[in-house]
């Protein structure tokens, strides 16, 4: 999959609306950003622009966005209700998918950089990316707002991350950095706005004073009355769903609303919401109840009807997850094509897609038949003495086949990037080191991928012995199949993680692969004889 990053710059411009539009215009027309959500407010005099794309996307709408805020906000002029320090007034880095915080950190500073040396704009680091704990804070940075700034900026206390450490009247200062994504959220209570907020007092991380903190970590929250929905909701920004996520949330409130004879009547997400949140939603559900959901449009559903979310108005999986929102899809340009196109593709003229990608499908192929023949014995009423069995079977075959997918593409593009590294230049000595550099990665990146398959196809193997042992034996012939498939996958994998381990020089790392690799296939083989004996014993 690939990265998403999500930024969320807040403007001091809430009023003018060529200024708001040229903004938008401007990111919206960035390569690879998704502009989501534009929000003005007049009495904030404010603009909160919400964007997102791939790591070096979102830095390019940044600064595209922060070129135009320079030719059009004077701060000289700003008033509103909303605290502010200056025109670009805060510009968070949030991972969403496949992106990790550090990755985050490292785009903010690459955006703070970047802004100051082309902008000559001072600009502080905040959160996860501060480097001061005494100014690691939003309201400590911003204390005293844009009015403070020309006598802060030059004390060495508080001298800016990046940029000059002078005032800058018509810009004020900016802050930068990357911090966990927040999910607005909010739970329906048939109840009075008080009884609402007491319950929000009690599970909010400040709960009611210093001395009375409340149940839940990065958590803020009240209580309130909404006319519209004829209902009471405890409304939440939820400061990192990897602490507290929705489905936590929301089964606190139910507990606090069951104590005061309150009813819940669901909840909702206001703005979108990553899919890592939702998923974890419903694996919570999925083992409170006992349930046996595995595909994730199922798993979205399920934590959508435990949530309530479609209770005051629809959830639409397309437009409130982020990465569905996007059109996010899988960089898999061989994995994504017919079969008999792939089979073209590897018959090709060319030396890639070779054995390594076909190794992985075989592997894919060889799992997925394991999966389905526990898929077509579960359920079954002819079979349920082996329900239980199958149940514990079917989730590492059926992910087995699915996480070995991607390693088609991926094992094409690591022999891609080796290539690319033989086409560097090679005149002078820092040229000829840097050239063998980025060829020793290559060769560790076409060795890494290839031992990945046989790790994956590798934690196949158990369940497919227990297939084998307890399966439909109508689908006996699957199963042969699936384990010889799933032995050859590993085995050319094998062969691949070898052809590219002669030129490596890291002898440590040759050393330990080697075992790993070997014992891998040796297992293999193993594995692949213990199946098809087991079920040239069985009768039935």
């Amino acid at each position: 999959m690939r990265k998403i990053v999500e930024c969320v710059p807040n403007f001091s411009e809430g009023r003018n609306i060529e200024t708001i539009e040229a903004i938008s215009k401007v990111i919206r027309d960035t390569p690879g950003v998704s502009l989501l959500d534009v929000d003005p407010g007049k009495s904030t005099n404010r603009t909160v622009y919400t964007f997102v794309g791939s790591p070096g996307a979102v830095v390019e709408g940044a600064l595209n966005a922060a070129r135009v805020a320079k030719k059009l906000i004077d701060m000289q002029t700003h008033t509103g209700e909303h605290h502010r320090m200056g025109a670009m007034d805060v510009c968070p880095f949030i991972p969403v998918a496949n992106v990790t915080m550090e990755e985050c950190v490292a785009i903010s500073k690459e955006f703070a950089r970047r802004a100051a040396e082309e902008l000559d704009i001072p600009i502080y680091l905040y959160e996860e990316s501060a480097t001061l704990d005494y100014r690691k804070k939003l309201p400590q940075i911003r204390e005293g707002q844009y009015e403070a700034v020309k006598d802060r900026i030059i004390t060495p206390q508080w001298k800016p991350d990046f940029g000059p450490a002078k005032f800058n009247p018509q810009w004020g200062a900016t802050v930068t950095g990357a911090r966990f994504f927040l999910i607005a959220y909010n739970v329906n209570l048939l109840s009075t706005p008080n009884q609402a907020h007491r319950i929000a007092l009690n599970l909010r991380e400040a709960g009611r004073s210093k001395d009375k903190p409340g149940q839940l970590k990065d958590v803020k929250g009240m209580g309130w009355y909404v006319d519209e929905y004829n209902l009471a909701q405890v409304t939440v920004n939820l400061n990192n769903y990897l602490v507290t996520p929705p489905h936590i949330l929301f089964e606190e409130v139910k507990k606090q609303a069951a104590q005061l004879k309150v009813g819940v009547t669901g909840s909702e997400i206001v703005g979108v919401v990553p899919l890592a949140a939702i998923l974890a939603a419903a694996d919570y559900y999925i083992e409170k109840e006992n349930l046996f959901v595995l595909e994730e449009d199922q798993k979205v559903r399920l934590a959508i009807e435990r949530l309530g979310l479609n209770s005051v108005a629809p959830f639409n999986p397309k437009e409130k997850i982020i990465e569905y929102r996007i059109g996010q899809s899988r960089e898999e340009p061989l994995a994504g094509l017919s079969v008999r196109d792939f089979i073209q593709e590897v018959a090709k003229r060319s030396s890639a897609p070779g054995g390594g990608s076909a190794s992985a499908a075989i592997a894919a192929i060889g799992a997925g038949l394991g999966s389905m023949v526990a898929k077509l014995t579960l359920g079954v009423r002819k079979f349920e003495d082996v329900d239980a069995k199958m149940r514990t079977l079917v989730p590492p075959l059926h992910t087995a086949a699915n996480a070995l997918i991607p390693m088609i593409d991926a094992d094409t593009n690591a022999f891609n990037d080796y290539v690319a590294a033989l086409g560097l230049p090679a005149g002078t000595d820092p040229e000829k080191n840097f050239r063998e550099e980025q060829l020793q990665q290559g060769l560790k990146k076409a060795i890494d991928i290839p031992l990945s398959t046989m790790i994956l196809g590798d934690q196949a193997w158990d369940a497919m012995v227990e297939v084998a042992r307890h399966g439909n034996f109508a689908s006996r012939s699957d199963v042969e199949v699936g384990a010889r498939a799933l032995e050859m996958g590993i085995w050319g994998a094998y062969k691949n993680v070898m052809i590219n381990m002669a030129d490596i020089r890291d002898e440590t790392y040759k050393k330990e692969t080697l075992v790993q690799a070997k014992a891998l296939k040796d297992r293999a083989a193993a594995m692949s004889v213990q199946v098809l004996e087991i079920l040239e014993k069985r009768s039935a």
